[in-house]
């Protein structure tokens, strides 16, 4: 796995980032910020809650203007989560929006 400390993604081998093209990817830390998901906020409430229960710590970033034509509830969030913890919370979502093999809200961008 490489990462890119500037689009916070974990990805297969490459010379480059998939996301912004740049060259300088690492080999990813534990404690390196790395992007889970996005989601509507609606979801991303449930999603907090059980990456909270399992202890995984999180943070989300709005992103600004996907709500304004259809309101607050369809604002998106991007999740974060330590390299460290990327494989178990990955496996939390996995298991909460995807029922028999789909994804629940069709929304959902598996950002790796």
């Amino acid at each position: 796995m490489l990462y890119c400390e500037d689009c916070k993604i974990v990805f297969e081998d490459a010379k480059r980032c998939p996301a912004c093209g740049t060259k300088k990817i690492f080999l990813p830390e534990p404690d390196d910020v790395c992007l889970l998901c996005e989601k509507e906020q609606i979801w991303g409430e449930v999603l907090a809650e059980v990456l909270g229960d399992n202890g995984i710590p999180h943070f989300r970033k709005n992103v600004n203007g996907a709500g304004m034509k259809l309101g607050a509830l369809y604002e998106k969030e991007l999740f974060y989560v330590n390299y460290g913890d990327l494989d178990r919370a990955r496996e939390l979502a996995d298991e909460l929006f995807s029922q028999n093999g789909s994804d629940t809200d069709g929304e959902d961008e598996d950002l790796e």
